[in-house]
Order: structure tokens, then sequence, then C-alpha cells
């Protein structure tokens, strides 16, 4: 094939005129298809700084400020540049703008020739505003590279116009050369001044004023309190700098370009920090059209579509530099993200400077948990202690070890199984005691006040933090405003369109995509397009819940059968309780571990087919689901232990039978509270362990190999600058990408479960989960700093529907545990016998009591047992029940004991819960839920905001009448000051929007 004429790369289309942020370009052309040669220059005699304009709305050059072209700018890597701003790694090759955002791509050449001459190591600089230079075609430094791939062209050009598109929109970009058969492009993003004030007014973003004031910490009682509480904790404060001038706080107010003269803006490139910068941008990537992409609206859409990779933010450099170069990223692991410092509190005004108010949030959430563990725990320990310190003078139980008393109990199976002495169960019985005493009951009245306080002191820190942070002006439809709609219910509603529509609709809806999402903000899927996804929906969720009770029974029958195997076995028979529940515990454990993992896939499949329009509500929707599978999940074999195990065992005679010849399990002699016991106590701590942090701290470690060894293996040129220190955002590209907070919530929400829902039978769950956390913390913290990408600033008031889920489990826990008490344990039935039966008011005689008589002779034929090593022949053999004796009127009917205790524990579970939940409700009513001292500081802010405003526009008043009554026709001039300084001061009222007009305003 002839080799066509040499040229230059193609000019990507753009235009220097600024666009408002709801509109994008389209129609570009992007360069012809085929062979591609990119121009290596020479050495360049312009110094590189002088070469990009800084504002990407002004044409330079002398060219007229509508040229429809902007010309890219090859920079060479090889000269000299500033080695200040090269090792920050956070510029561009200029050394002067900040790289605020990332995109990554992978591209993939068919095959490279390479002409005369070195390539070098260049860089194409596309910067708007650049007009003044051309390219001469041919060179000694020129390379063929071999044409793209049809799909890979359609990316490449689906990317150009993107990327034309967001330099139509002011941002600023830099990228590489594709030099090189094939590899990885990042192109670095900057937002100029203009931009970002724009687009700082147009999302509200609350910025600090000029005006500062001092906090006050209320009467001389509270400060002298704060004082001293301040020099205790002196050693658990991180050394940062947000808490040395926690007195003080700026006057904050939505950004506007027609106030400049509020602000305290002494230096542009930092005044909006990092976060700030970043978050706008991303903002500017979601909103922005590609209609080469099939219209696909903004940059998650490209990345779902593969013309992406990724997109992310850069850190502030590297966490272990060595050095004494501070950055926040690595104040953040000295003195929060490692173990060492786990003694210390949080800094949490840094965690959301830094990753943004969403993650700030969590984290501050789960530091309020952890140190609303200790009370907790500590009360546990003392309810356990004192189980130990009465486990002697516990009635039942001492009458349970007495070898005198001698209750010969009935055989536990068929045939293999001798008639049993219940002194012979003496440890176990013991053992109980100390779950199952008295001081359970008002621990789990604690607990149910501690839920109830631990969420009321969350609400009052939240709205403290919404103060500090500025969240308090945050409203639900500014909220709404930022949503944008998902790529998959873009598609979704594409593909309707296609069905439904004609081809002259199909090109319409095209060309007014942008303008239709504005105007039309009503569901374009129906109920009707949403009904087959609802159904698979109900479908898979009842057959995931119907798995895990399947599950569950499947344990059972191992239980049984086990069970009833080892007791054939006279070396085993000993100690088949304990082998069998230890073995069935363990099973559960790595079921559940198991089927954790599988129901989280499943539940974000089964949202991704509702299809639903924005994040916010997908992230919702997967919540619900994760939460209902992963909640069945954990604790259906604990319901079972609780509430059902023993239940159905049937009496003497007349068992109840899985299958012929297995008898349905009992509990054990001293009740099943302990093996309830067992059971969440393995269960908890497992999953502790084993999921939350060997799967958190082993699964990435193994990513990260993976991918290191895949990078090696995979074929491809050799860098010739692999020694050189690789930028910033190379490092970042290599770390996880960061995927949402769903599983540290979801983790966190389960463990709740865990030390609320079954506390009666587990005083110790609050005191495993406060070390767990301690790890956890600093956990997350290291894995937020050193192993993710850093994730896009997100601004959120709350923590969304985790509350309501956490007030749900509260709530559902008082019942859990009144049951727990009522129904597993033999709290209600001690009760009753000491109270209505005991001769002396004692529990002397319970066991007796609670222990009925069977005839052996009625047992059925082949079910005595075989070879009996009791001395006497036995006529009468004891089990555990309220039954008239074999000599009763009406044998084996229950007796009026069994209908007083039952009486007993249903009284019992409606008077626990009604007074708990009262109880529950009057701590809700006594506690407010804003402070009173930050009810009082937004009040006296507001104030504080309207006299500084006053003020402002007096002095700015001033100003303009001096040298308009100077100069002529300085009347008309003060009348049109007068108008300009008192229009914007009818809208200077916080949470107020500028008008359309303000945001084209040049600053």
């Amino acid at each position: 094939m002839a080799t066509p004429g040499l040229r230059d790369l193609p000019l990507l289309p753009g235009s220097p005129r600024r666009l408002s942020p709801r509109t994008g370009v389209r129609g570009c052309q992007g360069p012809p298809s085929g062979q591609q040669y990119l121009k290596v220059p020479g050495p360049q005699t312009q110094n590189p700084q002088d070469s990009s304009s800084r504002d990407s709305g002004q044409a330079s050059g002398g060219e007229s400020p509508h040229s429809s072209s902007v010309i890219n700018n090859y920079l060479d890597a090889n000269e000299p540049v500033s080695s200040e701003a090269r090792l920050s790694r956070m510029h561009f090759h200029d050394n002067q703008r900040k790289v605020d955002y990332v995109l990554a791509y992978h591209y993939r050449k068919r095959g490279a020739h390479l002409g005369q001459g070195s390539p070098g190591h260049s860089l194409a600089v596309i910067s708007n505003g650049e007009t003044n230079k051309e390219h001469h075609a041919g060179g000694p430094g020129d390379i063929e590279l071999g044409p793209l791939h049809a799909l890979e062209e359609e990316r490449r050009e689906q990317r150009e116009e993107f990327e034309h598109n967001l330099m139509a929109a002011g941002l600023e970009l830099e990228k590489d050369l594709e030099n090189k058969s094939q590899g990885s492009i990042f192109v670095r993003i900057h937002a100029p001044w203009q931009v970002l004030a724009r687009e700082a007014e147009f999302l509200k973003i609350k910025v600090p004023t000029k005006k500062m004031y001092e906090i006050k910490a209320g009467g001389s009682i509270a400060k002298k309190f704060n004082a001293i509480l301040q020099k205790l904790s002196s050693p658990l404060q991180p050394r940062v700098p947000e808490h040395s001038h926690n007195r003080m706080k700026n006057l904050s107010y939505p950004f506007s370009r027609e106030k400049m003269y509020l602000y305290n803006i002494q230096e542009k490139d930092t005044f909006f920090d990092n976060a700030t910068r970043s978050r706008i941008v991303h903002e500017i990537l979601k909103r922005t059209a590609c209609s080469r992409a099939n219209n696909t609206m903004g940059i998650n859409s490209l990345i779902a579509n593969n013309i992406y990779e990724a997109a992310y933010p850069l850190h502030d450099g590297e966490y272990d530099s060595p050095g004494d170069d501070m950055n926040d990223r690595k104040l953040l692991y000295q003195e929060w993200a490692r173990y060492g410092v786990f003694y210390k509190f949080q800094p949490i005004d840094l965690i959301r400077k830094y990753f943004g108010e969403k993650i700030g949030l969590y984290f501050a959430w789960l530091g309020l948990y952890t140190s609303f563990l200790i009370p907790s725990s500590v009360i546990g320990v003392i309810v356990f202690l004192y189980g130990c310190a009465t486990i002697e003078e516990d009635i039942p139980s001492k009458e349970m070890c007495d070898q005198q008393n001698a209750f010969t109990m009935c055989p536990l199976c068929d045939k293999s199984c001798d008639y049993w002495n219940l002194s012979s169960a003496c440890g176990t019985a013991r053992a109980s005691h100390l779950f199952d005493n008295p001081a359970t009951v008002v621990f789990s009245i604690f607990m149910a006040l501690w839920a109830t306080m631990f969420l009321e002191n969350w609400k009052r820190l939240q709205m403290r933090l919404g103060y500090f942070w500025d969240l308090t002006g945050i409203e639900e439809e500014e909220e709404r405003a930022q949503e944008h709609s998902r790529p998959e219910y873009e598609t979704k509603v594409r593909e309707k369109m296609l069905k439904e529509s004609d081809k002259s609709v199909v090109q319409k809806l095209e060309t007014n995509m942008t303008e239709t999402e504005d105007e039309d903000d009503e569901d374009k899927l129906t109920w009707k397009d949403r009904f087959p996804g609802y159904l698979m929906n109900f479908a898979s969720i009842l057959f995931m819940i119907a798995l895990t009770f399947s599950i569950v029974f499947g344990v059972i029958v191992y239980r049984i059968t086990t069970a009833a195997a080892l007791s054939l076995n006279k070396a085993t028979r000993s100690n088949v309780r304990v082998t069998v529940t230890a073995t069935a515990v363990i099973i559960n454990l790595v079921v559940i571990l198991i089927l954790d993992e599988i129901y989280g896939a499943v539940a974000k499949w089964l949202t991704k087919i509702e299809v639903p329009k924005t994040e916010q509500t997908f992230e919702e929707r997967l919540i619900l689901k994760a939460f209902l599978l992963k909640f069945v999940n954990a604790y259906s074999p604990i319901f079972y232990v609780a509430f059902f195990k023993g239940r159905f065992v049937g009496r003497p005679g007349s068992y109840v039978y899985v299958f012929d010849g297995y008898r349905m399990e009992e509990c054990a002699p001293g009740g099943c509270l302990m093996e309830l016991c067992i059971q969440l106590s393995i269960i908890m701590l497992g999953k502790q362990l084993i999921q939350n942090n060997i799967f958190e701290i082993g699964v990435p470690k193994l990513k990260k190999l993976f991918r290191k060894l895949k990078d090696e293996t995979e074929p491809g040129e050799t860098d010739p600058d692999h020694s050189k220190r690789p930028e910033q955002w190379d490092l970042d590209y290599s770390l996880e990408p960061y995927t949402g907070l769903t599983p540290e919530y979801m983790e966190m929400i389960i463990q709740f479960g865990f030390v609320t829902l079954f506390v009666a039978s587990f005083p110790l769950a609050p005191v495993f989960a406060l070390l767990n956390n301690v790890i956890e913390v600093r956990l997350d913290a290291k894995k937020f700093v050193t192993e993710l990408r850093r994730p896009d600033a997100v601004r959120t008031k709350d923590i969304g529907i985790w509350f309501d889920i956490l007030s749900g489990i509260g709530k559902f826990s008082v019942i859990i545990n009144a049951f727990v008490i009522a129904v597993t344990s033999d709290f209600i039935p001690r009760l009753v016998y000491q109270y209505s039966y005991s001769h002396n008011g004692t529990l002397h005689g319970f066991v007796n009591h609670t222990l009925s008589f069977f005839n052996v002779s009625q047992l059925k034929e082949g079910t005595q047992p075989e070879n009996s090593h009791f001395d006497q022949e036995v006529q009468f053999c004891r089990f555990k029940d309220y039954r008239e004796p074999p000599w009763a009127p009406n044998p084996y009917e229950f007796s009026k004991q069994y209908w007083s205790v039952l009486s007993a524990r249903l009284a019992f579970v409606i008077i626990f819960q009604n007074l708990v939940m009262f109880l529950s409700v009057l701590v809700d009513w006594m506690i407010p839920d804003i402070p009173t001292d930050i009810s009082d500081q937004i009040k006296k802010e507001k104030s504080l905001l309207v006299d500084f405003f006053l003020k402002e526009e007096h002095e700015k008043l001033k100003l303009s009448e001096e040298p308009a009554q100077k100069s002529e026709g300085g009347g008309d001039q003060s009348r049109r000051s007068r108008a300009a300084s008192s229009a914007p001061s009818n809208r200077s009222q916080p949470g107020s929007i500028a008008s359309a007009g303000s945001q084209h305003t040049n600053v």
C-alpha cells in the first residue's frame, strides 16, 4: 500500500468560547481513520511555562477569540523543568497548573514502523487558547504508527470528542503521546480559576468569608470542664492542625462571583482545596455529553462502555516519602492510619477535608460506635463476673450436681442410649448460670437503652459536624440537582425509544438528550418496563431465603444423624453433645462466610435488573437487598437454637422423628441458652476474624500481587524511562479502585445486630466487638490512605438509609431479647416456682418441679435401651417438661404448671417490651436532636452574617462613590454604582442562588 504524505497529528476540534455548565458540543469531526503520524519536534526555544495559556477561554497570538480549532502543543520531556514542581508530581509539565483529575485508558495498535530518528519522550499538551502555533509535516523525528482496530478507532474518536467537550467547558487537558504499539495513557485535567468560580457558584459550595468569630463553650462551669477534659485527653489527640484552632470559625457563605469582596482570597490556586477542586471537575465530567457514543452522558457511562478505564483524583503525594515534606495524606498516615496510634482519637476534620463529607461521616459514626462500646463492655464484664461469683450460690445447679438426688433420666436416643443420671450434666448446668442469671435481664434492659442513647448521640454529633462542616444549608433539592442518570438507565431508555419510535424520533432524541434531561424530570421507565425486574427480584430473594433455611435444616439433619452415629460407639458416646455442637457451629460459620460473598454479588445483580435511575437510588436498593439476605444468612442458625431447638421433640413414648429412627434433637439439661451462647460467640468471632480482618487484609494484597505479576508478564514495549521516579498518576492507577462504603457499613451493622439482638445470652459480645473495632478503625484507615485510589469528595449531611436500619435493629432487639429471656432461659420458670409453688420462697426443689415422670413400660417396642448398666430395674424415668404423671387421670397431658409458666412468659414479653420501649422514647425525648450550643451558634451565625453583609456593602458603596464624585458625569455613575451595589444585597441571605446571568460573569 502506498504510504500517504506525512501530516501532523489531526487536531482535536475545539472552541475557545466558554459554554454554560449544562451545554455540550456535538457533531465534531474526528480525524480520519487509517495511519497516524505523530510529530516529534526538536528542542523548543519557547519556555514551556509560556507555551500554554492560563486562561482557558481566551485566544492568544492575535487569533480571533472565535477561532474554531485548538492547536496541540508538543513539549519535549527531556527539557529541564523545575525540580520543585516535579518532586510534587501534582502538576502539568509547565510546573504551574495543578492536576485536579486524571482519566486513564489503554490503547493497542496493530503495528508500528519507526522512521528515521529517535522518537524522544514527548507529551501532547491539549490546552485551550493556544492557537498561534503551526506544525510542519515530515521530518527526521516522525513515527509511523499502524492503524487502530475498528473498535479502537471508534473509541479514540469518542475520547477525542469527549475531551474536546471538556475543553469547551473550560477545562485544560494534558496527555501523553501514543508513541508505542500499546500502553496506558493518562489524561490530566486542570480546572482554571474561571471554571472553579463558575462551578462553585453553580454547586452552591460554601466557602469561608473574611469574618471569623469565637465559638463560646457556654457557662463558666462548662468552660472549666472542657479545659480540664482537653488537658487530660491531650495525649490522645492527634497532632494535626485542625485541633489547635477549634475555638474559632469562619463565617461561611455559598460562593458568588458577584460578591468576591466577601471572601478572603489570598491566592486563587489554593483558595479551593484539592478535594473541592476534584469534586468540581468530577461534576463537569458527569454532565459532559459525547454524541459519538450514542449521546452518552458523563464519564461513568464512558467507563461502563470501556472507552476509558478509570477516572480518579490524585492523592496528595506519597504517604511514606522520606524527608520532612508533609502533605495531608502523609499526615493522615502518621496520625491515623497506623496501628501504633490506635489509642488516639481520629482527626475527623482532616479526614473530611481529604476524603469528603460522606467518608468523614462514616469514620465519625464508627468512632462514636466504638466509644459507646466501652461502657457496654464494662457492664457486660460485670454481669459475667457476677455469674462467676454467684455460681456456688445457685440452688438449681447445686441440686443437679447433687449425687444423692439421683434423678434417673430417660434415654437420649433409641436402643443404643442408656438411662442416665442428671448429675452427669453438672458442668453444663454450672456453665449455664454464667449467662442465665438475674443480671442478664438488667443487662438486656440496659442494652436496649444503650442502643437508643447511641442513636440519639449520633444525631447530635451529626448536627454538630454539620454545623462545623457547613452542611446545615444542604437541601434535598440541591442534592437531587446533582444527581445524574446512571449509564445503564440511559441505555435502557434508549433501547425503549428505539423500539417505540421511528428513526426521525431517535435522531431527535439524540440531538435533544441534554435538554430533555433538564426539562423532563419524570421517570422515563414506567412500572410496566420495570415489572420483569421486580418479579425477578421477588422470586430471587424468596429463593435465597429458602436456600438459607434449607441449609440450616441440612445442618440440623447433620447434627441429628451424627449424634445418632456417635451414640452407637461406646468410646465417643460420652462426648456426643460437645462434638456435634462444635462441628455444626463451624459448618454454619463456613456456610455463612461463603453465602455472604454470594449474596453480595446476587444483591448487586438484582439491583441492576431493576435499573434504578440515579446512583443514590441504586445504592439504597442495593443496601436493602444485601442487608436482608445477609441478615437472614447470619442470624438464621442463631434463631433456630434460640427459639426452635427442643420445642418440637415430643415426649418419651411419642417422640417426633425427622427420618425413620432419627429423633429431633433436644436442648442440654441446663437449657438451650448455653448452646445459644456458644453458637453466637463462634459465629460472631469467626466473621470478625476471618471476613472483616483476614479478607480485608489478604484479598487486596493478593489482588495487588496478581496485577503486578500480570503487568510483568504482559508482552509489550519496555519503557526506557522505567528507572525514573514514577508520576503520581501512575502510582494511583496501580491502587485498588474505590467501590463505596456499603461493605464497611454492612459489616458494622451485622456486628451491631450481634451486640444488641441476643445480648441476653452473651453479655461478652460488646467486649469482642470493641476489640474488633479498635483494629477495624485503623484497618479501614490504612486501606483508604494506602491501598485505594482517592475517592471523589461527596457532600452529604447524614449517613442515609443506614440510620433507619440501625433504628430498626434497635427496636427489633427489644422484642428478641424479651423472647430470649422468656422462652430460652429459665428466668421465668424460676420466678413462677419461687412465688407460686415453693414452700419457703426459695428455689429448693426447682429441678424436681421441672421434671416429669414417664413409665418405661410404655416405651415403643424396639426403642428400649439395650444392655442397661443400671443396678436396679428402672420403673420410671424423668424428662424435662411440665406434664401430668402416668398415674394421673390424664397422663402425659400438659399440667397446670405448664400453663402458668406459659402465661407468665407471655406477660413478661409484653411488660418487658412496653417498659423498654417507653424508656427508649423517654430517653429520645429527654435528649434533643440538636445540641443547645449548636442551635445557639447557628442563630448567632445568621445574625453575624447579616451584620457582615451590611458592613461590606456599606464599605463597597463608599469606595464606589469616592471616584465617582471626582469624575465628570459623577451623578450618573454614582447612581449606577448604587444600583449595582444594592442589587446583590437582596440576595444576601444564606443559601440563596445566584442569578443565571451571574454564572457567565468574568472575575
